[in-house]
């Protein structure tokens, strides 16, 4: 019996090496796929330069993401070519995963999850690549000392922000590191002519606020004003209407920038959970009509009102 089991063990073992194996050589051959991608957005650079959406392909990003930076990374200057992302989970979808790997950028990646950022440094990308990861809940309190205390203070060329909670209030709280390139997510069901934000709450948990999932984040124009106040422009979204891009005035050099309204994509994707966390599939202004009467700050006035 015993000897089924040792037996039973190292099948497993194999088995694991062998997915391990496959699962490499999957993400090879999508890497080679996304290089020719990236070469044919060479020769459609002056649509980019207006439109960014152009540039969009998805290698490890959910949505097109990996395009866009990927052609961002290649137009714009940058001097360290290291990129700072928060909220990456496992790293196994992520937007910067990418540029790491395509573009051996070094990076640095924060995730409150223990587990998550094991998983990460046992990971054959942990030794391959310059890439950092640490276990932290982020809030506007500690954010600073965490980008200091492992050696990135003003060593940053990217920073991407997508904690589907305290966004706003972290990257208004950043004051260590000035990046050329700044991603923000942002909540499109807040419309594109509100400056609301939710509330700032250092526990905040998306899935504990609201049970919809959709009480997070910040409005796209919230973000416009901050970027603007922190000296970056506008220069558009992604077509699935959460990512906003900002680069710092000045070294834009030709992309087209854009005022919240004109660049504003609403967001089709129906995530929102029913009281049950099931999926309820709500589209449009459903879904800020499931918000009513929660309380919402106004990054103008600096008051709290209700949606």
């Amino acid at each position: 019996m015993l000897a089924k089991v040792i037996q039973l063990v190292k099948n497993i073992k194999n088995l694991s090496g062998d997915l391990q194996q496959l699962s490499n050589k999957i993400d090879t051959q999508k890497i080679l796929q996304a290089q020719i991608l990236s070469a044919l957005n060479s020769n459609k650079e002056s649509a980019i330069l207006h439109q960014l959406q152009v540039a969009e392909f998805s290698v490890f990003s959910q949505w097109g993401d990996d395009g866009i930076i990927d052609f961002l990374a290649q137009y714009l200057e940058f001097e360290h070519k290291t990129f700072l992302e928060f909220g990456v989970e496992n790293y196994a979808e992520a937007n910067t995963r990418f540029l790491l790997m395509n573009r051996n950028w070094t990076g640095f990646v924060i995730d409150g999850s223990e587990k998550n950022i094991s998983t990460i440094k046992n990971s054959e990308l942990y030794w391959k690549h310059e890439l950092t990861a640490a276990c932290n809940f982020i809030t506007k309190e500690n954010i600073n000392e965490i980008i200091k205390e492992h050696g990135f203070e003003q060593k940053i060329d990217l920073l991407h922000i997508d904690i589907d909670g305290n966004d706003y209030h972290i990257w208004e709280a950043i004051q260590c590191i000035s990046p050329t390139l700044v991603i923000m997510e942002y909540n499109s069901i807040f419309g594109s002519d509100k400056p609301w934000t939710i509330p700032y709450n250092p526990q905040f948990e998306r899935g504990k606020a609201h049970y919809s999932h959709l009480y997070c984040g910040a409005s796209l124009l919230s973000l416009c004003d901050l970027a603007n106040e922190k000296g970056y422009v506008f220069i558009g979204t992604n077509s699935a209407g959460n990512n906003a891009y900002f680069v710092k005035k000045g070294k834009e050099k030709n992309l087209q920038t854009y005022t919240c309204e004109t660049g504003f994509v609403a967001s089709k994707f129906r995530e929102s959970r029913d009281e049950n966390g099931q999926l309820n599939f709500l589209a449009g202004q459903n879904r800020l009509q499931l918000l009513k009467g929660l309380p919402i700050l106004n990054t103008r006035s600096k008051q709290i009102e209700e949606i």
